[in-house]
């Protein structure tokens, strides 16, 4: 049985951002193993999620962020449930992040149901007439259509992105942590990006 010590807690505390006791009861959990720690904070942050998913967040934030010297801009807004986590500073780095994120990966939409439906066809027929003309059979279109589907969302609906900080988190993991933080529904409601010239 390893000994949990005061500075394997507050590196651990620094990796996650999770509190001091969540942290030292799952390097107990975890037999002192820093990565299963890091991952059963994880894990945990994504059970709170699932709990918390029936609330109503109805409080929160709208946070800009210009990038480029004024090229791109982004508005995003952020939903929690109460004001005091709205106003916390780990909650604005959290929001200000995302608007980051949203500045350089430039999502089409939160999920894929935010994506346009006209821009969703066009892709289905730009992959239909690539597959046709790569001399694909016709009963394979629909399935070979929907795996390039499949991609095209993981790139373009901004909860599947992988986060431009740390590719190894999508915008979901970054969430779910957050919401492992804060013991609050979080949401990502809403976003605008402009680009100069677009």
């Amino acid at each position: 049985m390893t000994t949990i010590n005061a500075a394997m807690v507050k590196e651990l505390r620094e990796r996650s951002g999770a509190g001091m006791m969540d942290c030292k009861e799952a390097l107990v959990a975890c037999n002192g193993d820093m990565e299963k720690a890091s991952d059963h904070l994880r894990k945990k942050g994504l059970a709170t999620a699932q709990k918390r998913a029936g609330r109503v967040a109805s409080d929160g934030t709208i946070q800009s962020y210009i990038h480029m010297g004024g090229k791109i801009g982004v508005l995003v807004e952020v939903n929690c449930e109460t004001d005091f986590v709205a106003k916390t500073d780990a909650f604005q780095e959290f929001v200000k992040n995302i608007a980051m994120h949203i500045a350089a990966a430039s999502p089409l939409g939160v999920t894929p149901e935010n994506i346009p439906q006209d821009v969703i066809d066009r892709e289905k027929e730009i992959y239909r007439a690539q597959a046709l003309e790569m001399g694909k059979p016709e009963n394979m279109l629909d399935k070979i259509i929907e795996g390039k589907m499949s991609k095209f969302y993981k790139e373009s609906c901004l909860m599947n992105q992988p986060y431009v900080r740390n590719p190894d988190m999508t915008i979901t993991d970054l969430l779910n942590d957050m919401i492992g933080k804060t013991g609050e529904k979080i949401t990502i409601h809403r976003f605008a990006r402009f680009q100069i010239g677009r």
